[in-house]
């Protein structure tokens, strides 16, 4: 089966060089347990491979055989601008890897199909203030999913697609679509997937969720990483457990993997330690 790396060279080489093609992967995450330093440094390290590959080779090493890096790596936002989440990334990661490594990712704001229905003035959200033309030709679109949807079809395909976040879609239920509209529509973001022949990458906050909120939103996608914090003593960690994921989760089994150990360091998102059964 071909592979796409996750950009965290360590996991990619235990699962196989990477996720399945076709796959939807959900990074659900305690809030600051890794999930989204771990979409930024796949991002950033899926686009390194295109425009530094000495820099790549560096901080992420060899590719294992079968895997193939994206044609393109798109980051999608609901809320914020390419800016702020650049600059958010360069906190994690050191500025170098950054700006190789986002100098072609495209970046896709949504922010406006987001929040043109809500409360939020117009100019916080757009450089420039709506006029009764703008409103004219904005109300009447379609909402956000769809807007997100129409992208997806357009550019998924053989691609890398990071979505920061589905945790905005969840908290805009009940306003532009219901809970079981959103699981029904991530599903057929699952089947899509499979025949795009890339990865998507939904990031979510699991700290908003009900345990039973969350298990939907599993059981849609075609893989789970749960980031977590763990304590012990005087000390707090943080870990990775792969959940679910066809023809993935076999692999770790076969080698009595239980959970990963991880840290952030100036390459971004990083396994320290392999837990294994005993």
């Amino acid at each position: 089966m071909e592979r796409l790396p996750l950009g965290i060279s360590r996991l990619d080489r235990m699962i196989g060089g990477g996720a399945p093609t076709g796959s939807v992967v959900l990074l659900a995450g305690d809030s600051g347990g890794g999930a989204r330093e771990f979409c930024y440094t796949s991002a950033v390290m899926n686009g390194l491979a295109a425009t530094d590959s000495e820099l790549f080779d560096l901080h992420y090493g060899d590719l294992e055989p079968g895997t193939t890096v994206p044609e393109e790596v798109h980051y999608v936002s609901f809320t914020d601008g390419r800016e702020a989440v650049v600059d958010e990334m360069s906190v994690v990661i050191d500025d170098e890897i950054v700006e190789g490594g986002m100098t072609d990712v495209e970046f896709v704001d949504l922010a406006r199909e987001y929040f043109q229905l809500t409360p939020v003035p117009t100019e916080w959200y757009t450089d420039q203030p709506a006029d009764l033309t703008d409103l004219g030709e904005y109300t009447g679109n379609s909402n956000v999913f769809e807007a997100f949807a129409d992208y997806l079809t357009a550019h998924a395909s053989e691609n890398l697609v990071v979505v920061d976040s589905i945790t905005d879609l969840v908290v805009s239920v009940d306003d532009q679509l219901s809970w079981e509209e959103l699981v029904v529509a991530l599903k057929g973001l699952a089947r899509a997937s499979h025949q795009w022949n890339g990865v998507v990458l939904l990031l979510v906050n699991a700290d908003t969720l009900t345990p039973t909120q969350l298990g939907r939103l599993k059981e849609a996608a075609d893989g789970t990483l749960r980031f977590e914090w763990e304590s012990g003593g005087s000390e707090r960690a943080r870990t990775l457990v792969v959940e679910q994921f066809r023809s993935v989760l076999s692999r770790l089994e076969d080698e009595n993997v239980a959970r990963f150990e991880t840290e952030i360091h100036d390459a971004g998102f990083d396994i320290s330690n392999v837990r294994k059964i005993r």
